[in-house]
């Protein structure tokens, strides 16, 4: 999927018009059908399932909220095949309406931007549910997994609960990850996919919880690995190419610690700094198969994606208590401010460290700063609108896509730095990770 990009300068941008706000549409039964047959070959392809649990305390007219992982693409497909019958509104981003506003609109999609507050989302989603009488799907942790784990949730979302007071509907999906995993160029692999769906809270049970409880049960629901799924159930993932670009996700070698040189390439990852290198299994599995000039620690022989990257975010969040931690990166800067198109602005400067982000560029025009407690995670993407790695900051005025010249190397590290940062400066109130 691509996106609409226009050079501009600096003061066109500022001349064009805002983004104007819209109530949600109800989506009609021509567009729900044409979604559907939209979707449905490739959930045949993969052989889709879906298994239901406690689904018949939901009456086939009532609104309810949708809470689904989100792991890559088909998510979506397959919430418009297992939702087919019921009115959905969908909770997207605002850059996936360039070019395209009123067709997305018209299948019911809601805009909002990733990781900036937005308190007009919620009465959007009151609208959507009390006057239109749909249902909305919402992916609450905003962004694909990098590592195949959850990522954190806004603490916000248990009073969000008790604002819309309907059902919460959870959905879990398997092996849609192994399928297309962000980190691995869109190249589609063979594998199931299924999906399990499951009536996670009633409005009773809402009221009758505080955010808190509410807070632990949604954690506990986004709780997942599915590297171990993987292995557990020995699914196979046998193309020749599963290991594409895993360096954006495994960053920092495990035997060395340098971060200047790793490379995933077929089915292996390698350190070009000491020469350790690991093979990416059929089911999921790291094995080293080279230990290099470092050799290897005991206590980094990972065995799992998810424990590597675990322990990266221990590096990041060391590196910024003791102050080490930078990132200072010439950037290619695009700009969204309406869904006319993405504006790209020319060449800049970007920075993050403990005292946030700071963005220059336009010639000096543009200076923008954002403190670290602006969000709790970080926009970032991996080949982005196939324009490439990409670090979003910015706010409801402007949105500011920026474009490392080394971009698999940070967009991991700096999502992972922005999460600790926002801990570390609130140290009294709890982000959900899973």
């Amino acid at each position: 999927m691509k996106i609409r990009v226009r050079d501009a300068s600096w003061q066109e941008v500022l001349a064009a018009p805002s983004m104007a706000h819209q109530d949600p549409v109800r989506p009609n039964r021509f567009f729900r059908g044409l979604l559907k047959k939209v979707c449905a070959p490739e959930l045949k392809t993969v052989g889709f399932t879906c298994e239901q649990e406690g689904m018949e305390r939901l009456k086939a007219d009532e609104p309810c909220l949708i809470l689904m992982n989100h792991s890559s693409f088909i998510d979506l497909k397959i919430a418009e095949i297992v939702f087919a019958g019921r009115p959905l509104n969908i909770i997207c981003t605002s850059d996936g309406f360039v070019g395209k506003e009123w067709l997305m609109r018209q299948i019911g999609c809601i805009p909002t931007q990733k990781f900036v507050g937005d308190m007009t989302l919620i009465s959007d989603m009151q609208y959507a549910l009390n006057t239109l009488k749909s249902s909305i799907l919402m992916f609450p942790e905003a962004s694909y997994s990098f590592d195949g784990s959850a990522t954190p949730l806004p603490e916000s979302l248990g009073k969000l609960l008790k604002i819309l007071k309907v059902p919460v509907i959870h959905v879990r999906t398997y092996g849609a990850f192994q399928r297309d995993p962000l980190y691995n160029n869109l190249q589609l692999r063979d594998v199931k996919v299924s999906a399990h769906v499951r009536y996670l809270l009633s409005p009773e049970e809402i009221a009758g919880r505080s955010r808190e409880d509410l807070n632990e049960i949604l954690r506990e629901a986004f709780t997942f690995d599915h590297w171990r799924w993987q292995q557990e159930n020995n699914i196979r993932v046998s193309e020749p190419f599963r290991a594409d670009h895993l360096n954006r996700v495994l960053y920092r070698c495990a035997c060395c610690e340098s971060e200047a040189a790793m490379s995933g390439q077929g089915t292996q990852l390698t350190c070009g700094t000491c020469g350790a290198a690991w093979e990416l299994t059929e089911t999921g599995e790291l094995k080293m198969v080279s230990s290099g000039k470092a050799g290897a620690a005991q206590d980094r022989n990972f065995r799992f994606v998810t424990d590597w990257y675990r322990w990266e975010r221990e590096c990041v969040r060391r590196a910024l208590q003791d102050g080490t931690y930078r990132l200072d990166e010439d950037v290619t800067i695009c700009v969204m401010k309406n869904t006319q198109c993405i504006y790209r602005v020319g060449k800049g400067h970007l920075t993050h460290d403990e005292n946030g982000f700071h963005l220059t560029g336009c010639g000096g025009a543009l200076d923008y700063t954002q403190k670290p407690l602006a969000c709790y995670s970080l926009y970032s993407d991996y080949y982005w609108y196939e324009l490439g790695d990409m670090i979003c900051i910015g706010n409801k005025e402007m949105l500011y896509y920026c474009f490392p010249e080394n971009g698999e190397k940070v967009a991991a590290r700096t999502r992972l730095a922005v999460e600790e940062l926002y801990q570390m400066n609130k140290p009294k109130r709890r982000i959900i990770a899973g």
